[in-house]
């Protein structure tokens, strides 16, 4: 046991470190970088939200030099093919044969920027890589690299010409993280950074691949009482059946529940949070700090919810408030 205790915690230290690491460079994105690392050391992937110049593509490749990975952005743009995406096919004419192209879906971190800009058949090439960890060029199928995590991002405020994500992409999505402006201290670090020119900070290498799969293993071994298990399962069936929890107003504006995949990532995510923060066993505030990112996506409002300008968000918050752990 005590063996196993300093190794989590030398673990975590770690993680603390590359959270430090790749601060250096990236200013004011906390919360980001955490649920990123959520997301590496649980195999899930991210759907980020927000106005252009917050980061989002420096932190996730600082991230993947702080954590000694490949990374790889893809542009999504409409006339972006599924080859462009995962290979193809080329003919090898000295050979008098037919070689595979890999694409840059093979490797650890992808940033698919602007997702909803590319086409079904881009959406649904990307949609069988997140979900099946796995690659199919021509008849012959291949295993992607492990870790495999895609982080996707979308523009919130600019919508024409683009391709709204089918819910079943959606919901491969393990969190849907909104990103906001900087607080003012923050956004004047980053001018006086962006001013000096000779500003260029290179992160260090903190964890290899045996040390995120050994991480990996760790968080999985975090304890989980039956009573929050049960806890879980009452959150998301609260946004099936909301009016057999006293929430009557919010019944009203959800059209369907989250998927089961809900509750898996949240019982992930929740053990994730518990082990960044130094324990192996998890507590109700885990569940409920990471809750939002989970179930946010999930929730399809109707237009009744629209109209009023009502929020998953908001549905999340008040499930939270009205449902407690020994409900049944």
């Amino acid at each position: 046991m005590v063996e196993v205790q300093e190794l989590m915690q030398a673990q975590q230290l770690k993680i603390k470190q590359v959270m430090s690491e790749v601060a250096k460079v990236v200013v004011g994105q906390d919360y980001m970088i955490n649920r990123l690392l959520v997301g590496v050391f649980t195999g899930g992937h991210m759907l980020v939200e927000g106005v252009p110049g917050l980061a989002k593509t420096l932190t996730v490749n600082t991230l993947a030099q702080a954590l000694h990975l490949n990374f790889q952005r893809i542009q999504f743009t409409p006339d972006l093919l599924p080859a462009d995406l995962v290979g193809t096919m080329i003919y090898n004419q000295p050979k008098g044969e037919f070689e595979v192209k890999k694409g840059p879906i093979f490797s650890n971190l992808i940033l698919a920027d602007e997702v909803n800009r590319s086409p079904a058949k881009v959406q649904s090439a990307l949609l069988e890589c997140m979900q099946e960890k796995q690659v199919t060029i021509g008849e012959t199928t291949y295993k992607l690299d492990r870790p495999f995590l895609v982080m996707a991002t979308q523009n919130p405020v600019e919508q024409e010409g683009t391709y709204p994500l089918p819910e079943a992409q959606i919901d491969r999505f393990m969190m849907k993280i909104h990103i906001d402006y900087l607080d003012k201290e923050s956004e004047l670090e980053v001018m006086r950074r962006m001013s000096n020119m000779s500003f260029d900070y290179q992160p260090s290498s903190i964890l290899d691949l045996e040390d995120i799969m050994n991480i990996k293993d760790s968080i999985n071994k975090v304890n989980i009482s039956e009573s929050l298990e049960r806890y879980i399962i009452e959150l998301v069936f609260a946004t099936r059946k909301p009016k057999d929890y006293g929430l009557n107003d919010e019944a009203n504006y959800i059209q369907y529940g989250v998927s089961p995949r809900a509750s898996i990532n949240l019982n992930l995510a929740a053990k994730a949070i518990a082990f960044f923060n130094n324990r192996d066993y998890v507590l109700p505030e885990d569940i409920k700090e990471i809750a939002p990112d989970v179930l946010n996506h999930r929730i399809i409002l109707n237009y009744e919810a629209e109209a009023d300008a009502v929020s998953t968000r908001q549905i999340v918050e008040n499930i939270l408030r009205k449902v407690n752990i020994n409900t049944r």
